[in-house]
Protein backbone atom coordinates (compact mmCIF):
# COMPACT_ATOMS: atom_id res chain seq x y z
CA UNK A 1 0.00 0.00 0.00
CA UNK A 2 3.09 2.52 0.83
CA UNK A 3 4.84 1.75 -2.09
CA UNK A 4 1.46 2.29 -4.46
CA UNK A 5 0.91 5.81 -2.73
CA UNK A 6 5.02 6.59 -3.34
CA UNK A 7 4.35 5.41 -6.83
CA UNK A 8 1.18 7.82 -6.92
CA UNK A 9 3.05 10.35 -6.16
CA UNK A 10 5.86 10.09 -8.09
CA UNK A 11 3.22 9.62 -11.12
CA UNK A 12 1.88 13.15 -9.95
CA UNK A 13 5.11 14.69 -9.90
CA UNK A 14 6.38 13.44 -13.18
CA UNK A 15 3.14 15.01 -14.58
CA UNK A 16 3.57 18.28 -13.33
CA UNK A 17 7.41 18.25 -14.28
CA UNK A 18 6.03 17.36 -17.98
CA UNK A 19 3.28 19.63 -17.84
CA UNK A 20 5.58 22.49 -16.55
CA UNK A 21 7.98 21.53 -19.68
CA UNK A 22 5.29 21.29 -22.32
CA UNK A 23 3.90 24.74 -21.55
CA UNK A 24 7.59 26.39 -21.31
CA UNK A 25 8.31 24.40 -24.36
CA UNK A 26 5.44 25.97 -26.07
CA UNK A 27 6.43 29.16 -24.96
CA UNK A 28 9.79 28.98 -26.42
CA UNK A 29 9.15 27.52 -29.73
CA UNK A 30 6.55 30.73 -29.80
CA UNK A 31 8.44 33.08 -28.81
CA UNK A 32 11.25 31.73 -31.84
CA UNK A 33 8.17 31.65 -33.73
CA UNK A 34 7.95 35.27 -33.37
CA UNK A 35 11.61 35.96 -33.49
CA UNK A 36 12.27 34.25 -36.72
CA UNK A 37 9.13 36.17 -38.28
CA UNK A 38 10.43 39.28 -37.18
CA UNK A 39 13.83 38.28 -38.87
CA UNK A 40 11.93 37.30 -42.25
CA UNK A 41 10.62 41.01 -42.22
CA UNK A 42 13.55 42.61 -41.32
CA UNK A 43 15.56 40.55 -44.79
CA UNK A 44 12.73 41.16 -46.29
CA UNK A 45 13.04 44.94 -45.74
CA UNK A 46 16.78 44.82 -45.88
CA UNK A 47 16.24 43.27 -49.53
CA UNK A 48 13.88 45.95 -51.07
CA UNK A 49 16.12 48.76 -49.82
CA UNK A 50 18.75 47.27 -51.35
CA UNK A 51 17.48 46.72 -54.50
CA UNK A 52 16.35 50.33 -54.37
CA UNK A 53 19.39 51.57 -53.45
CA UNK A 54 21.05 49.74 -56.60
CA UNK A 55 18.38 51.06 -58.65
CA UNK A 56 18.94 54.48 -57.84
CA UNK A 57 22.60 54.18 -57.85
CA UNK A 58 22.65 53.21 -61.59
CA UNK A 59 19.92 55.84 -62.43
CA UNK A 60 22.24 58.43 -60.89
CA UNK A 61 25.29 56.52 -62.75
CA UNK A 62 23.35 56.98 -65.76
CA UNK A 63 22.36 60.68 -65.33
CA UNK A 64 26.05 61.18 -64.77
CA UNK A 65 27.22 59.63 -67.46
CA UNK A 66 24.85 61.48 -69.79
CA UNK A 67 25.97 64.71 -68.53
CA UNK A 68 29.44 63.87 -68.98
CA UNK A 69 29.06 62.14 -72.58
CA UNK A 70 30.75 59.17 -71.35
CA UNK A 71 26.81 57.18 -71.81
CA UNK A 72 28.29 54.83 -74.44
CA UNK A 73 31.95 53.82 -72.42
CA UNK A 74 30.12 53.73 -69.05
CA UNK A 75 26.54 52.23 -69.50
CA UNK A 76 25.77 51.18 -73.05
CA UNK A 77 29.35 49.50 -74.40
CA UNK A 78 29.21 46.97 -71.01
CA UNK A 79 25.97 45.69 -71.30
CA UNK A 80 26.12 44.99 -75.26
CA UNK A 81 28.38 41.58 -74.70
CA UNK A 82 26.00 39.89 -72.00
CA UNK A 83 22.75 41.24 -73.76
CA UNK A 84 24.24 39.69 -76.98
CA UNK A 85 24.91 36.58 -75.35
CA UNK A 86 21.74 36.09 -73.93
CA UNK A 87 19.48 36.57 -76.41
CA UNK A 88 21.25 35.40 -79.36
CA UNK A 89 23.63 32.81 -78.13
CA UNK A 90 26.82 34.64 -79.55
CA UNK A 91 30.36 35.02 -78.57
CA UNK A 92 31.49 38.24 -79.59
CA UNK A 93 34.67 37.97 -81.34
CA UNK A 94 35.50 41.76 -82.11
CA UNK A 95 34.37 44.83 -80.18
CA UNK A 96 34.83 48.30 -80.99
CA UNK A 97 33.45 51.18 -79.62
CA UNK A 98 32.98 55.02 -81.44
CA UNK A 99 34.35 53.22 -84.47
CA UNK A 100 34.80 55.53 -87.16
CA UNK A 101 35.35 54.90 -90.79
CA UNK A 102 35.46 56.49 -94.90
CA UNK A 103 35.29 55.24 -97.77
CA UNK A 104 36.65 57.92 -100.36
CA UNK A 105 36.15 56.25 -103.69
CA UNK A 106 32.25 55.85 -102.65
CA UNK A 107 32.71 59.50 -100.61
CA UNK A 108 30.94 57.83 -97.56
CA UNK A 109 31.70 58.08 -93.81
CA UNK A 110 30.28 57.02 -90.79
CA UNK A 111 30.46 56.34 -87.26
CA UNK A 112 29.30 53.95 -85.22
CA UNK A 113 29.23 53.57 -81.62
CA UNK A 114 29.35 49.99 -81.19
CA UNK A 115 30.10 47.47 -82.99
CA UNK A 116 30.37 44.01 -81.89
CA UNK A 117 31.02 40.85 -84.09
CA UNK A 118 30.42 37.34 -83.99
CA UNK A 119 30.46 34.27 -85.92
CA UNK A 120 27.42 34.67 -88.04
CA UNK A 121 26.07 38.00 -87.34
CA UNK A 122 27.42 41.34 -86.41
CA UNK A 123 25.95 44.46 -84.12
CA UNK A 124 25.40 47.73 -84.74
CA UNK A 125 24.49 49.70 -81.75
CA UNK A 126 23.71 53.33 -82.32
CA UNK A 127 23.59 55.45 -78.38
CA UNK A 128 21.38 58.45 -77.98
CA UNK A 129 20.70 60.56 -74.80
CA UNK A 130 16.99 61.25 -75.58
CA UNK A 131 15.88 59.06 -77.97
CA UNK A 132 13.17 60.08 -80.78
CA UNK A 133 11.36 58.69 -83.85
CA UNK A 134 13.78 61.10 -86.10
CA UNK A 135 16.94 59.35 -84.06
CA UNK A 136 15.36 55.77 -84.56
CA UNK A 137 14.49 56.59 -88.68
CA UNK A 138 18.38 57.67 -89.45
CA UNK A 139 19.36 54.65 -87.60
CA UNK A 140 17.08 52.36 -89.34
CA UNK A 141 18.85 53.64 -92.42
CA UNK A 142 22.17 53.24 -91.54
CA UNK A 143 22.19 49.43 -92.82
CA UNK A 144 23.28 50.00 -96.52
CA UNK A 145 25.97 52.84 -95.24
CA UNK A 146 27.28 50.37 -92.92
CA UNK A 147 27.13 47.34 -95.42
CA UNK A 148 29.00 49.41 -98.03
CA UNK A 149 32.13 50.94 -95.30
CA UNK A 150 32.36 47.44 -93.75
CA UNK A 151 32.26 45.26 -96.48
CA UNK A 152 34.30 42.61 -94.81
CA UNK A 153 31.19 41.58 -92.59
CA UNK A 154 29.53 41.00 -96.05
CA UNK A 155 27.78 36.99 -95.30
CA UNK A 156 26.87 37.98 -91.34
CA UNK A 157 23.14 38.95 -90.50
CA UNK A 158 23.29 42.76 -89.13
CA UNK A 159 21.45 43.34 -86.04
CA UNK A 160 20.69 47.49 -84.78
CA UNK A 161 20.55 47.86 -81.20
CA UNK A 162 19.35 51.53 -80.40
CA UNK A 163 20.46 52.08 -77.05
CA UNK A 164 19.43 55.02 -74.35
CA UNK A 165 18.83 55.13 -70.41
CA UNK A 166 14.93 54.73 -71.03
CA UNK A 167 12.84 54.76 -73.58
CA UNK A 168 9.27 55.51 -74.13
CA UNK A 169 6.55 52.79 -74.88
CA UNK A 170 5.87 54.51 -78.51
CA UNK A 171 9.34 54.70 -79.44
CA UNK A 172 9.71 51.05 -78.21
CA UNK A 173 6.43 49.72 -80.41
CA UNK A 174 8.09 51.36 -83.34
CA UNK A 175 11.08 50.43 -82.93
CA UNK A 176 9.61 47.07 -83.10
CA UNK A 177 8.24 47.51 -85.95
CA UNK A 178 11.15 48.85 -87.49
CA UNK A 179 13.00 45.35 -86.53
CA UNK A 180 15.39 47.41 -83.86
CA UNK A 181 16.31 46.11 -80.62
CA UNK A 182 16.10 48.39 -77.69
CA UNK A 183 19.02 48.60 -75.02
CA UNK A 184 17.93 50.54 -72.14
CA UNK A 185 17.47 49.68 -68.07
CA UNK A 186 14.90 47.97 -67.03
CA UNK A 187 12.87 49.55 -64.35
CA UNK A 188 16.45 50.86 -63.40
CA UNK A 189 17.60 47.83 -62.37
CA UNK A 190 19.88 46.28 -64.90
CA UNK A 191 20.60 47.12 -68.59
CA UNK A 192 18.47 44.75 -71.27
CA UNK A 193 17.11 44.52 -74.38
CA UNK A 194 12.98 45.94 -73.93
CA UNK A 195 11.66 44.41 -77.10
CA UNK A 196 13.40 40.86 -78.54
CA UNK A 197 10.01 38.73 -78.20
CA UNK A 198 8.15 41.57 -80.58
CA UNK A 199 11.38 41.88 -82.96
CA UNK A 200 11.74 38.07 -82.87
CA UNK A 201 8.05 37.08 -83.91
CA UNK A 202 7.73 40.55 -87.01
CA UNK A 203 11.06 39.15 -87.94
CA UNK A 204 11.94 35.61 -87.46
CA UNK A 205 15.84 36.48 -87.23
CA UNK A 206 17.09 33.75 -85.03
CA UNK A 207 19.91 33.19 -82.86
CA UNK A 208 23.45 32.92 -83.87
Amino acid sequence: MCDALVLEERVDTLEDILGRFIVSTDASLNRLSLEMRDFKDEMRDFKEEAIQDRKNMNRQWGNLANKMGTLVEDIVAPAVRPAVRRYFGCDVNDFMISRKRKNRKLDLKGEFDVIAVGDDRVFVVETKSSPSEKYLHQFAGKTELFRKLFPEYTGKHLTLIFASLRFDEDIISLASREGVYVLAYREWDYMDILNFEAVELGSGQGSC
